[in-house]
């Protein structure tokens, strides 16, 4: 069904879920393969690629910056430019809604002696994005229009001493440590407030792959790089999101048996964390090398904090709904600067449901309890609309969701892929 203004309209009918799936693509991990590649010399390949809108719009990037793409059944092959034939093509880069792409390639941009605008689309054209102003130190003028995208970069960024504030994201630390091994000087960063950083662990373990060498201390709150580094070329495997297949996860928990493919359990993802919070619930949770297995159990309330993986909230909202007594997720102040304002968008949408939800603090309350039939909007939200279709099995008649298509920047196939477990009736 499609309503009026051309958003579309997918109906959830209440059922078991019941099969194998396999995760989806990390979009995390895609998007920084995608700008070590860009400035690798020679040819990178990378397998099991992404094709979601962020991933999409980290693509357009690099060829706008001077990589060659060659597209192959499962597979990426990228010509990267290396340092010295890193040279824009134009002066604009389009980021789409990508928080990551506009926060990461930003430093990388600034490696240039020439002006270049990252643009911004929906949503992202709100979140923060002053931290990039914080470049200047290192020999880059960096603009925002107060604190918004669009942002002006112009180099070349030198490399040298510097203090990110990381309270909002470390999507600009990941920038950085991509972008300061091509600097003449080395680099000190010195890092307060950070938060995710298994995301910056992530970005240093690709790094690696690529033949990038990053000091830090044990806290990450100091970080040395040194310059003129020459980024190797790589293969690359794109690891299982843990994101989006914590969605699937939570489905076998609620109403079935879900086994999930693909899923590296040494991932740095901090996502990783819902296979406790689950086994903490009362569901039974079985991880085999590369696949987990959820099924059903007698759900109780939980206790946990996903400061450092604000995007299991959804997930656990609908995993909460399900479960005896009353659960309560902290870290809520990191849900601010999301696609949407992702608290208020849950305690509505949820309450529409019939479930129970109080912003109380730092922390977020979900009541347990049924779920209702109901349209709910998932505020073109690509994990509010996930998370209200995962509680939607549960519902006493058919869920629409409205707005399904938002699921592209992530996961483009959720859907398909929730249909394909779900049991007949």
């Amino acid at each position: 069904m499609r309503l009026p203004g051309g958003y579309g309209v997918k109906f959830i009918k209440p059922s078991a879920v019941k099969g194998r799936v396999a995760a989806p693509p990390s979009k995390s991990m895609m998007g920084r393969a995608l700008a070590a590649a860009l400035l690798a010399n020679g040819t990178s390949r990378i397998y099991n690629p992404s094709f979601c809108d962020d991933a999409m719009s980290a693509l357009g990037i690099i060829k706008a910056l001077g990589a060659r793409i060659e597209a192959r059944e499962g597979v990426l092959a990228i010509h990267g430019t290396g340092k010295q034939a890193l040279i824009a093509k134009g002066t604009v880069l389009d980021c789409g809604e990508s928080g990551l792409c506009m926060r990461m390639f930003t430093p990388i941009a600034a490696l240039q002696d020439k002006e270049i605008t990252l643009l911004a689309s929906g949503s992202l054209g709100k979140r923060p994005m002053d931290m990039v102003e914080e470049l200047l130190p290192l020999g880059a003028s960096c603009t925002t229009d107060h604190g918004h995208a669009p942002i002006k970069v112009r180099g070349p960024m030198k490399g040298g001493h510097v203090s990110i504030n990381g309270a909002v994201s470390s999507q600009l630390l990941t920038g950085l440590l991509m972008a300061l091994p091509f600097c003449e000087q080395d680099s000190l960063m010195k890092v307060t407030h950070l938060k995710s950083s298994p995301y910056v662990q992530m970005t240093i373990g690709l790094l690696e792959k690529f033949g990038i060498r990053i000091e830090h201390d044990a806290r990450f709150e100091e970080f040395f790089v040194k310059g003129n580094q020459v980024f190797l070329s790589s293969d690359y495997i794109v690891e299982g999101d843990w994101s989006g297949a914590s969605f699937l996860l939570v489905a076998g928990a609620l109403t079935g048996s879900v086994t999930v493919t693909g899923l590296d359990l040494r991932s740095f993802q901090a996502d990783r964390a819902i296979l406790q919070i689950l086994t903490g619930a009362g569901a039974s949770v079985q991880p085999e090398k590369d696949r987990i297995t959820v099924r059903k159990g007698f759900l109780n309330a939980f206790e946990c904090d996903a400061t450092d993986c604000p995007d299991l909230f959804p997930p656990l909202v609908a995993l909460a709904s399900g479960c005896e007594g009353k659960s309560v997720i902290h870290g809520l102040h990191r849900l601010k600067h999301k696609e949407s304002d992702r608290a208020a968008a849950l305690a509505s949408e949820f309450q529409k449901l019939g479930i129970s939800i109080r912003m109380m603090g730092n922390a977020l309350e979900v009541q347990g309890g049924n779920v209702r039939e109901a349209m709910v909007d998932a505020h073109n939200d690509h994990r509010i609309a996930m998370s209200c279709a995962v509680a939607a099995l549960r519902a006493d008649g058919r869920v629409g969701v409205n707005g399904e298509e938002s699921v592209a920047k992530s996961y483009p196939d959720f859907f398909s892929d929730l249909e394909s477990i779900r049991e007949a009736p």
